[in-house]
């Protein structure tokens, strides 16, 4: 183990697994109870868009996916506020519209493409210092705002009526999760890959809800999960020699339904014993 620690590429991946597992456990939070699963895996998918351009303009394929997935979302939130349509709608077009318009923008590039293929399916053993820097610069802004702003994230979270009755402006901080989502899940994608993405912030908080009594101890379950998973995701990939983002999200899953069974187990045993007898 202390060997592996002194490679400088698993060195990378494992701040990445830590920055990463904190900030996307704690969006989750949001995306669980604001019910904004189908928003998340939208972006992520339609970010290969942001991606590709990177890759044909020779700029930063990262920064590209920020800018485009950012905007992507920002563009969700305004066409939710001018139109009728539902937000599933939208969120469908816009996401089948970035997919298409990444595979025709890939297409356009011949011969072999393994960075793409890293978007794709994520590869966090081949993260460059200079996505480890932007990665963690971006995480801590983040993280700070959300710090800052936690009770007011919060109340809105819970409830939106009540946010909106304590003072919270409700549509400016519903932008900012929309943009900070974004932003995340494409940071994310440099470890889990496009299509796996999502799953990092469902299944540690889904996890937590199982046995969870207070938000405060379900924010406290979710983060040690996410970075338990991730880190032992990451291990564990390395050792079999399997693709890491696959491995992490078995791992969650697996966890995940130990959880269930033995939630589900107990609550039976305590249905029992409250029963009367006959």
């Amino acid at each position: 183990m202390i060997e592996l620690l002194q490679l400088p590429f698993m060195q990378r991946a494992l701040i990445a697994c830590l920055v990463l597992g904190v900030l996307l456990a704690y969006l989750g939070i949001f995306v669980t109870l604001r019910k904004m699963a189908f928003f998340s895996d939208g972006v992520a998918h339609a970010a290969l868009a942001g991606a590709a351009i990177g890759l044909l303009t020779r700029f930063s394929p990262l920064i590209s996916a920020l800018i485009f997935s950012m905007l992507l979302a920002c563009l969700i939130y305004w066409l939710e506020k001018k139109s009728s349509l539902s937000s599933d709608a939208i969120i469908g077009i816009l996401f089948t519209s970035g997919m298409a318009l990444g595979i025709v923008l890939i297409s356009l590039r011949k011969g072999y493409q393994p960075e793409l293929l890293g978007y794709l399916f994520g590869n966090i053993l081949a993260i460059r210092r200079q996505d480890l820097a932007l990665i963690v610069i971006l995480a801590i802004l983040i993280m700070a705002f959300i710090i800052r702003h936690k009770r007011k994230l919060t109340l809105l979270a819970l409830d939106r009526e009540m946010a909106y009755m304590a003072g919270v402006n409700p549509d400016f901080y519903q932008l900012l999760i929309y943009v900070m989502l974004a932003c995340a899940l494409v940071l994310g994608i440099r470890v889990m890959g496009v299509i796996l993405v999502s799953a990092i912030l469902i299944v540690p908080v889904s996890t937590a809800r199982l046995f969870s009594r207070s938000f405060k101890t379900l924010t406290i379950w979710t983060a040690v999960i996410a970075e338990s998973v991730m880190i032992g995701g990451l291990l564990l990939s390395y050792y079999l020699n399997l693709p890491s983002g696959a491995v992490i999200v078995l791992v969650g899953s697996t966890v995940f339904s130990l959880t269930f069974i033995a939630h589900s187990l107990r609550r039976q045993r305590r249905q029992k014993r409250q029963s009367p007898t006959n």
